[in-house]
């Protein structure tokens, strides 16, 4: 009886010391710098609607649930270029890369010529800098949306529908500087959505059909986010994990960057380096890595996760699951010391 009570007291510390290993998967914010290059001497934006409306007659359709044929149809497009600018500049401002960043409102151009381009010319371009002090300006010179309106099915009275969405805009950025280049933007995309009718009573929680009006509402300050992060540097959230096991220094580090006290994990975590042998210094070298990252040292970071790579090579099979993380986890510091010079490109 005392053998197998010993047995059992055995396989149950090793069950607790299997669920102590492992990796624990957290969220790190990281600093982007955007597809356009800006010149250091750029500091604020001006944001501005360089469109005409496009008239409520124009690329909208719809193909009633009794009829096998579609038919022009009538959606107003009353203020989305202005939506579209003022949540552009909301947007830029908020990633505070730009300080200030202006936006004008009313539309620059008088003429009724929708479907043509009429990019800023050099006096434009000169004037609205000097009457807001901008360094640079953000053009929306184009934008377009078709929506089609289908009614599948009426259950019980209810009509049921979808509308798709596609958008085509043009953002060109002017600056002093350019020497004749102009960044250009192309965007296309396309968004849809099911539901009822709001014209039907609510049954059952379905989900609501949009007006037309309202969805493009919805489609172009979603494609005036997207369009942050193309034109202006930016924050996003990406996953990181780092290896925990029984080693008590392992431990120690673990509970300090629970509380992002990264020195001190950083610290922990080194003295298993020197101490430990295979897998497990590979382990080490990864939560090292991950440390330096924390604390906004990306060189010492890469390092670091390129020893630990190679450790991983060394003791794990070609095919292993850590292996393949940490070679993306090794490209991805990569891609960010990239990035990291760029915004020091951007900022001197």
């Amino acid at each position: 009886m005392k053998k197998i009570i010993l047995f059992l007291f055995l396989i149950t510390i090793v069950l607790l010391l299997s669920s102590c290993m492992g990796i624990r998967n957290i969220t790190v914010d990281t600093r982007e710098p955007g597809y356009i290059t800006w010149s250091p001497d750029i500091s604020s934006v001006v944001i501005v609607n360089n469109v005409v409306q496009q008239p409520d007659d124009a690329g909208h359709t719809i193909r009633r649930f009794d009829s096998p044929t579609w038919e022009r149809d009538s959606v107003s497009s009353e203020n989305i270029a202005i939506i579209y600018t003022e949540a552009l500049a909301q947007f830029i401002e908020e990633e505070e890369h730009f300080n200030p960043v202006f936006y004008i409102r009313d539309p620059l151009r008088t003429d009724q010529n929708f479907l043509e381009e009429h990019p800023l010319s050099p006096e434009a371009m000169g004037e609205i800098m000097r009457k807001t002090g901008a360094d640079a300006i953000i053009s929306l010179d184009r934008l377009l949306i078709q929506t089609e309106l289908k009614e599948l099915f009426a259950p019980s009275g209810f009509l049921f529908g979808e509308i798709v969405a596609r958008l085509h805009s043009i953002i060109r950025v002017y600056t002093p500087t350019a020497e004749g280049r102009i960044p250009v933007v192309r965007y296309t995309d396309s968004l849809s959505w099911k539901g009822l009718d709001p014209l039907g009573k609510l049954e059952y929680g379905i989900d609501i059909l949009p007006m037309r009006e309202e969805a493009m509402k919805e489609f172009v300050i979603l494609t005036a986010e997207k369009m942050t992060n193309v034109l202006s540097p930016h924050w996003t959230t990406q996953k990181r994990w780092y290896y925990t096991s029984p080693n008590s220094r392992m431990r120690e580090g673990e509970r300090f960057a629970r509380g992002s006290q990264w020195d001190r994990a950083l610290e922990r975590w080194k003295t298993v380096f020197e101490n430990a042998r295979g897998v497990e210094k590979a382990k080490a070298a990864s939560n090292i890595a991950l440390a330096y990252e924390m604390s906004d040292n990306i060189e010492k970071a890469y390092e670091w996760a390129t020893t630990a790579n190679q450790l991983f090579e060394t003791h794990t099979s070609p095919n292993s699951l850590e292996r393949r993380r940490s070679a993306l986890y090794k490209a991805e510091i990569e891609r960010r010391q990239n990035n990291a010079n760029r915004l020091l490109d951007m900022m001197e």
